[in-house]
């Protein structure tokens, strides 16, 4: 489907708006640590809307609707350890990072152990994020281009290229105030289409009528206190491990730590990720919200069997295309016999509607299956385009490009901030520290912002190559759970656990992504379970390592 004038003018002029509005309003930084840290002026509504505008990427935004349109709202409760998360870090990494006056995450390290602590785990910690920014524009490149019908690659060049233009310009500052302009699109595009797929149920289907349906349908179920360990997401496993991962995230990954150390004060730092922590999940809650409202507007309006087309048409070229006919027809039955029970005004049957809606479910896991078989390789995982397909099929003229503006808005978001972290670790703890102190230099502005340059040039390389990995965001999540652990574990170490010195956590550290490693390879657990593993695995080996040497750690002030 091709996108209207008045759509081309709206996502262009909105794109070109961003930003040129981060260029004009970061102006002047005067030296590497301004451009680094914006020049501490962040308010704390700045620091929060950054903060958030940072990990809610374009797949946030593409793929949680769809999330909740085959699966239902429980995927909120990943999100339930956020916010103590939020508290733990205002309390103890916050107080530490503002007494030292430090510029990254991981010059803490340095402080509390050696530099070898530092670069190692600075280290971990570009290699995984590396990898990330190249997703943040791939991810959502990859769809764009199927839709649009673009080249993959000149797509991926043209998200890179907008997002190194005013993160290389202005920094740390040009992030910030990008976010606000971005997170203000993104959320005025998802209220807009969630009034738009209101609007367009029937007349006699309000939001209350909608709301039954899809509790009906399962769609509802939020809250999940079985301590089935099979079970994905539940309040049990929100509180645990989403409370360990956003820990790891919000506390050690510089992407970060740099938005909330670019405020004024300590006091707007805090009240910056107390803000995020007290809308994180009402904003994933709307999101999902958005996909089970999906579900029922799909309940009175005929959706594709699959919702990627591309590959959809290609399974019908195929010799497989008589059995997706067939597929396809049988769906069409499911669809009339559904409308008569609604239009019936039947509704309180929910029981015939949840078995009609099990079978048109069944049916497009044959679908998936077949046409697997007829595009070898094509991905049969549709929830990241059942969103799109709303957007380009039924909001009007002008709200798409609106919406397309969005997802391109998230992906700028994300992708900046990586950017601006992995310059900003490469200039201070690497460079700075390991060549140019050697030499009596300091990192200039030019220097951070031909680091900036060149991890903008690295992730649209991997964004272009990223075809050569079957699952890709998968990859990037195991690259991620893989590092993360130990990263945390040598600064939950150094927060709390004094009597381990600088040359006992080096090697546990070491030690434990060795066995991060092995157990990996070996696949003895989720992926998930590396995070705590890690952590776990430096604390421990650190002790134990401690015990047999005399070296008297190093001490911060309090």
């Amino acid at each position: 489907m091709g996108l209207s004038y008045i759509d081309w003018t709206v996502l262009i002029a909105t794109l070109v708006f961003v930003v040129g509005y981060g260029m004009w309003k970061s102006k002047g930084s005067t030296d590497a640590k301004s451009f680094i840290q914006g020049g501490k002026e962040a308010s704390w509504f700045t620091v929060g809307l950054s903060v958030m505008a940072t990990q809610a990427s374009a797949i946030t935004f593409m793929s949680t609707p769809g999330q909740a349109f085959h699966d239902g709202m429980g995927f909120v409760q990943f999100y339930f350890g956020l916010p103590l998360a939020m508290v733990f870090i205002s309390i103890f990494f916050l107080p530490i990072y503002n007494r030292l006056n430090i510029v990254t995450a991981y010059e803490y390290l340095e402080h509390r152990f050696d530099n070898r602590t530092r670069a190692f785990t600075s280290s971990l910690f570009l290699l995984q994020r590396g990898l990330g920014a190249g997703i943040t524009i791939y991810a959502p490149a990859i769809i764009l281009s199927t839709i649009l019908g673009w080249d993959l690659k000149i797509l991926t060049v043209i998200l890179g290229t907008l997002v190194i233009i005013y993160t290389v310009s202005g920094g740390t500052k040009a992030v910030n105030v990008t976010h606000k302009q971005q997170m203000f699109i993104i959320m005025g595009g998802m209220f807009f289409a969630f009034y738009t797929i209101i609007h367009l149920l029937p007349e006699s289907v309000g939001f209350t009528e909608a709301f039954k349906i899809a509790k009906g349908a399962g769609k509802m179920n939020i809250l999940d206190f079985s301590l089935n360990p099979e079970s994905r997401y539940t309040v049990w496993s929100g509180l645990t491990g989403g409370f360990f991962l956003a820990l790891s995230y919000f506390g050690t990954d510089q992407s970060q730590v740099q938005r909330y150390l670019s405020a004024k004060n300590e006091g707007q730092s805090r009240i910056g990720l107390m803000m995020n922590g007290l809308l994180k999940v009402p904003m994933q809650f709307f999101i999902l919200l958005c996909g089970a409202m999906l579900f029922v507007f799909f309940q009175f309006n005929k959706s594709p069997v699959f919702f990627n087309n591309a590959i959809l048409e290609k399974a019908r070229s195929s010799e497989k295309g008589i059995e997706i006919e067939r597929i396809e027809q049988e769906i069409g039955e499911v669809f009339d016999a559904r409308q008569t029970l609604l239009k019936g005004g039947d509704n309180s049957d929910m029981q015939a509607l949840k078995e009609l809606n099990a079978k048109e479910r069944s049916l497009r896991d044959e679908a998936k299956t077949v046409i697997g078989q007829a595009v070898p390789g094509a991905e049969t995982n549709d929830k990241d385009y059942v969103f799109i397909h709303f957007i380009l099929n039924f909001l009007p003229v002008g709200f798409v490009g609106l919406l397309l503006a969005v997802v391109f808005s998230a992906s700028m978001s994300s992708t900046a901030s990586e950017l601006n972290a992995l310059a900003a670790t490469t200039a201070v703890d690497i460079y700075q520290r390991n060549f140019a102190a050697k030499n009596g230099k300091e990192v200039t502005v030019a220097t951070t912002r031909w680091f900036t340059l060149l991890w903008g040039v690295i992730a649209i390389l991997f964004a272009s190559f990223g075809t050569l990995f079957d699952n890709l965001i998968q990859f990037v999540n195991i690259v991620g759970s893989i590092f993360y652990g130990t990263i945390l574990g040598v600064f939950l170490v150094g927060f709390f656990i004094k009597s381990v010195s600088h040359k006992a956590v080096f090697p546990a550290a070491i030690i434990t992504q060795c066995l991060i490693l092995m157990i990996f390879k070996a696949d003895l657990v989720s992926y998930l379970w590396l995070n705590v593993i890690g952590a776990l695995g430096v604390i421990l080996i650190g002790i134990l390592i401690q015990q047999f040497i005399t070296t008297t750690p190093k001490k911060i002030s309090s």
